[in-house]
């Protein structure tokens, strides 16, 4: 085996870590970005800064495949059955995705190099994920005891949909998380966790492939076959991960709460913390 082959299987080798990483952390609330930027510490992706900043983002269309595997019911607005019927059910959902996307897109797609050049870096990630984390501790401790007020869908206002909207705004800023701002901001108006969690997994839908899209057109459509190799290896681990990951996640908070996320994020941002000051 030559130099040259040794050094695509440490790309793919590295590519499936990455994959995995994703796949875990992007359902998680506990920030995939956070884990990004640790893993590109320890497993540094020798490819030019313009792919890997395309291929941390564009990794995420697998994890969305997964989430429109797993809810396809739930997402597919068609019903075939001895006839074409439209199901109003899913039209509602997604008119209220649609609805919850208007803030992030507002500022998100204008502002991004800006807020990237602004908080991409370790304080600003290390002081998020231990901030949220101890939200996520001080919301649970709060509604312990509590009934939800929104426990399905059809409860979900448009209103309400708007609102965690607003939430996802917050998760701009690197080490927020995309799922725990949403989810956060989701059961502290009154969602049960698993309408916060569904509701995040669809959001997640049209953002990421958003993203992703803009991201690709910047990086351009010029893919060497070590790159597409790369990035198609990423997204299919990243894919078959997130469908565990997401069956963990709903299982898990029907029997307990966000509070051990809440803690893991602390520990992490910590260890960042300690790795960082004595680098």
């Amino acid at each position: 085996m030559t130099g040259e082959d040794l050094s695509k299987m440490d790309l793919i080798i590295k590519a499936i870590i990455i994959g995995i990483i994703e796949g875990i952390t992007e359902w998680l609330p506990i920030s995939s970005t956070g884990h990004m930027y640790l893993a590109d510490e320890f497993i540094k992706l020798y490819m030019s800064d313009e792919f890997k900043e395309m291929f941390f983002v564009v990794i995420q269309l697998g994890a969305i495949l997964a989430v429109i595997l797993l809810y396809w019911r739930k997402l597919f607005p068609v019903s075939f059955g001895k006839k074409i019927e439209i199901k109003q059910d899913t039209v509602s959902l997604w008119l209220k995705v649609l609805a919850a996307i208007i803030p992030a897109a507002v500022i998100g797609i204008p502002f991004e190099d800006q807020i990237d050049a602004l908080f991409y870096n370790y304080k600003v990630i290390t002081a998020t994920l231990i901030i949220y984390g101890v939200l996520f501790i001080l919301l649970e401790n709060r509604n312990r005891g509590k009934k939800s007020l929104i426990n399905s869908f059809e409860q979900l206002s448009y209103k309400t949909a708007l609102i965690i909207g607003a939430f996802q705004v917050l998760a701009l800023i690197p080490g927020t998380s995309r799922s725990g701002a949403t989810i956060l901001g989701a059961i502290l108006i009154g969602c049960s966790r698993e309408i916060a969690a569904e509701f995040s997994f669809f959001l997640a839908v049209p953002v990421m492939f958003g993203a992703s899209l803009i991201k690709i057109m910047k990086f351009g459509f010029n893919f060497s076959g070590q790159e597409i190799a790369v990035l198609a290896t990423g997204m299919i681990v990243a894919f078959v991960v997130s469908i565990l990951a997401i069956k963990f996640l709903m299982g898990y908070i029907k029997k307990k709460d966000f509070k051990a996320f809440g803690y893991y994020r602390i520990v992490l941002g910590l260890i960042l913390v300690t790795y960082f000051a004595f680098r």
